[in-house]
């Protein structure tokens, strides 16, 4: 899956992001995702009856030039469903961009809404699928819809050199996207390296399973993506 530098005449990597987004944010592909997704967004959580949800597929977010991704599994339905932006509003992204921010990736330690002002640098965050799941469980079939997405984001990111995967189920699509064969088993801080060059960092998922028990602490956190950034 090389990267092609870009050359005159030929759409560069911003300019395919701007147009993949579009097609992300249109997709109906999965009726089981946008039908939850949508009832989400309709019946709404009490604590956030006011506002008015995005329930729609949600985009990756973050620098055209990146040399580092983050990717995750899937949008939060009181998240990313709510707000529009990947890991924004929930938990996860709590303890994700506090980390981002410790290591120099993001200029700002919380992310709450699109208006915050947030802003990363060398980091582009994105999701292996980009409609809440039920239960945060995607089918495979909803999974291989949406992988050409993340494939198609992969390639737009000309600079990528370092990809991190937050939880076991990223670090499968990504290998195979990537084309790592043999597939080393997943573990914190375990690395693969593909074929055109670019290393994939496994992380545990900043759930809150994984950080209420101990399983991630924030050093462990910021150790991958300080050796990402390193890489």
């Amino acid at each position: 899956m090389g990267r092609q530098p870009s050359v005159s005449g030929v759409e560069d990597g911003r300019s395919q992001l701007y147009r993949l987004a579009d097609e992300i944010v249109a997709c109906r592909a999965c009726p089981r995702l946008v039908a939850w997704r949508e009832e989400v967004a309709a019946t709404r959580r009490a604590s956030f009856r006011d506002e008015q949800y995005w329930g729609r597929p949600v985009t990756g977010f973050g620098d055209p030039h990146a040399t580092i991704a983050v990717v995750g599994l899937a949008p939060a339905a009181h998240g990313a469903n709510r707000t529009g932006r990947i890991f924004t509003g929930d938990r996860s992204g709590d303890w994700l961009f506090a980390s981002l921010h410790r290591v120099g990736l993001a200029n700002q330690a919380s992310s709450t809404g699109l208006d915050d002002g947030l802003q990363l640098t060398g980091a582009w965050i994105s999701s292996a699928v980009r409609c809440a799941p039920p239960g945060n469980k995607p089918t495979p079939e909803e999974r291989d819809r949406c992988v050409p997405f993340l494939a198609r984001e992969l390639v737009a990111l000309e600079s990528l050199r370092v990809v991190v995967a937050l939880g076991q189920f990223a670090y499968e699509v990504l290998t195979r996207l990537l084309g790592i064969r043999p597939r080393a088993r997943f573990g914190h801080g375990v690395e693969a390296l593909a074929p055109d060059g670019t290393v994939v960092i496994c992380s545990y998922h900043p759930s809150q399973q994984n950080t209420f028990t101990g399983k991630l602490t924030e050093p462990m956190l910021d150790t991958v993506f300080a050796r990402a950034r390193g890489l």
